[in-house]
């Protein structure tokens, strides 16, 4: 039987991508998990894997198309398959997207922040259930209410639900199209001329301002910051490494993300998000990184991150940096974080704080391993230290949680065997 092969989501606030390249013609046989297609997020360039096995009997979107997820890209089926069906659901489909005339999304504001880092499939219809995947968590929105808000481009976690058990009713968009809309603050005038240069924004400096600006605006940030003695934790990393071929070894960064891990353990609330009415913790905890990309960033996934060895750690995320770096990023290395690290060490930075990446309750930021002076039972000596700096949306956590999150860490990079139980 034939199937359509659909734009997927390959990011938490993905809302479109673009088809850059047909890998595969019409005629052509293709398997199931096969690349067809690169397409372009805001984050990477990535490989689109055929969601069935078949025959690429019809290719429906041009190279250079702007998709929507969950949009139809192709059609799959049997040699000689009558496909007349699904051709005319998606001319339908096709006309019912003209047909709507969104308007602007509302600015962020300070309602409920997104629930989870749960990825979602591909977009959601008219007549899906109450209870879906389009938005981390589950938003629970009636059918018609998902329907006024994707005419008018509302995005239903930022709407209060009045149903029962927080389900958005059709009033409820409705009062929130009519609420006033925030001013945002004027953008200063940028003189331009021959004394300056325009550079087009790339589309993953548009979707990082677009988020940090989400979350700055919208999430009440507080920091707490700790110095860590990191001498056991170097001299811990060389034994290791002499075991390990090069292109094995442990980074300081690796140990650091482990034990983050092993520290959120005791602190499941701020392995959390929150959603308004309620927090929604975390079942599993999977440490994001950030990595320096050309033209921003992007933030790897490592999972289950407190209950995998240390060496399998820094194999998953060199393995990932490495595509990261090469544009041949995977969906899922840059899906389902709980918690980042943002580690500026190799820059040699002292100490700084990191905006939190929604819908995550917290971020840790570290400074550079540096030889300083210290004082040790009451004597000056020199010493191995880096800074480390938690930024918590408060209304998750509180100080003290905060605090206690650190000694833990702390505690852990400071008699670093409990690395490898």
């Amino acid at each position: 039987m034939a199937e359509f092969i659909v734009m997927p989501k390959l990011g938490f606030d993905m809302r479109e991508g673009v088809l850059v390249t047909w890998l595969k013609q019409e005629g052509d046989s293709i398997e199931k998990g096969e690349v067809v297609a690169e397409i372009e997020s805001d984050k990477a360039t990535l490989e689109l894997e055929a969601q069935v096995s078949g025959v690429l009997l019809a290719r429906l979107e041009e190279e250079g198309a702007v998709v929507p997820i969950g949009a139809h890209l192709a059609i799959v089926g049997e040699p000689g398959e009558d496909i007349s069906a699904l051709l005319a659901e998606h001319k339908s489909s096709d006309e019912q997207a003209e047909g709507a005339a969104p308007t602007p999304a509302k600015p962020a504001s300070a309602e409920p922040a997104p629930a989870s880092v749960s990825e979602a499939a591909p977009a959601a219809t008219v007549t899906e259930t109450a209870v879906s995947a389009e938005y981390p968590g589950g938003v629970k929105a009636t059918p018609v209410a998902r329907r006024i808000a994707r005419e008018h481009n509302v995005d239903l976690r930022l709407v209060h639900g009045s149903g029962p058990e927080g389900r958005i009713r059709k009033a409820d968009v409705e009062a929130y199209l009519a609420a006033p809309t925030p001013v945002a603050a004027p953008i200063s005038a940028v003189p331009a001329g021959p004394e300056t240069t325009e550079i087009p924004t790339s589309r993953l400096r548009q979707a990082i301002a677009r988020r940090m600006t989400e979350s700055k605006t919208a999430v009440p940030h507080f920091y707490v910051t700790t110095e860590i003695d990191m001498a056991p934790a170097l001299a811990l990393r060389k034994q290791i490494n002499t075991l390990l071929p090069e292109n094995q070894k442990v980074t300081v960064n690796d140990m650091i993300v482990k034990a983050a891990a092993l520290a959120l353990r005791d602190f499941p609330n701020i392995n959390s998000s929150f959603a308004g009415d309620k927090i929604i913790r975390h079942n599993r905890i999977n440490i994001g990184s950030a990595v320096a990309v050309e033209g921003g960033l992007l933030t790897i996934v490592q999972k289950n991150t407190d209950i995998t060895p240390l060496a399998q750690v820094a194999a998953d995320n060199r393995a990932m940096i490495e595509r990261a770096r090469s544009g041949k990023i995977l969906p899922e290395d840059v899906t389902g974080s709980t918690f980042t690290v943002s580690n500026l060490g190799a820059f040699d930075v002292d100490h700084f704080i990191a905006i939190i990446n929604p819908p995550e309750a917290a971020i840790l930021a570290v400074g550079t391993a540096q030889q300083v002076p210290v004082v040790v039972n009451g004597e000056l000596t020199i010493g191995v230290r880096m800074k480390a700096t938690i930024s918590a949306d408060h209304r998750v956590t509180d100080g003290a949680e905060a605090a206690r999150f650190l000694q833990a860490f702390k505690a852990i990079l400071e008699q670093p065997l409990k690395l490898l139980l």
